[in-house]
């Protein structure tokens, strides 16, 4: 009896050890794996970074301000690498995110300038992750990844017009903005 559920017990690990080892990747792990990476640079932003002291809010868009934690960004940038390269890359994060988890919001662009697509993990009234990628041909791509608890996706398209009142600290952003140049 023993003997035998030292055998389960060892087949347990095994299966668990191998199931994890052919885990797809994720976008976090991704993330990880790529924020050192020659043509790869990373952003945290948190969510203290838009500064809301001296702007009323509405009460839906203080939920929704609240509901964020914080904003990750990856950007890649063909100045830095050969366009292969470019391409390998661009094709992992869209194999990412055809994973059935993520829900599409919305996609917009064309092909000659560059397409973006909104992605989320959750419900659309309780989203957990909002995931915006965008590639523009002559610059690379970015993924920013808005992380929360409970994000409504009505209610954080309400904090656009916030953005426009709030002040940011402009040195912060001067890698992200390189990027867009």
């Amino acid at each position: 009896m023993i003997q035998s559920i030292k055998k389960s017990i060892v087949v347990l690990l095994l299966v668990t050890a191998f199931t994890s080892c052919n885990q797809e990747p994720t976008l976090q792990t991704y993330f990880v794996d790529h924020e050192l990476e020659p043509g790869f640079a990373t952003f945290d932003v948190p969510k203290s970074f838009v500064n809301v002291e001296n702007i009323t809010l509405t009460d839906t868009q203080e939920e929704a301000y609240n509901s964020v934690d914080k904003l990750n960004v990856l950007t890649f940038s063909i100045d830095n690498t050969e366009d292969e390269a470019y391409k390998l890359e661009l094709n992992k994060v869209k194999t990412i995110l055809k994973d059935p988890k993520y829900d599409e919001l919305m996609r917009g662009g064309n092909a000659k300038d560059g397409k973006f697509v909104i992605k989320f993990l959750g419900e659309v009234d309780a989203i957990d992750e909002l995931v915006l990628f965008g590639n523009a041909n002559n610059k690379g791509f970015i993924v920013a990844r808005v992380l929360g608890d409970e994000m409504n996706a009505k209610k954080l398209m309400a904090l656009r017009s916030v953005l426009d009142k709030a002040s940011f600290e402009e040195e912060q952003l001067k890698g992200l903005t390189e990027f867009f140049k």
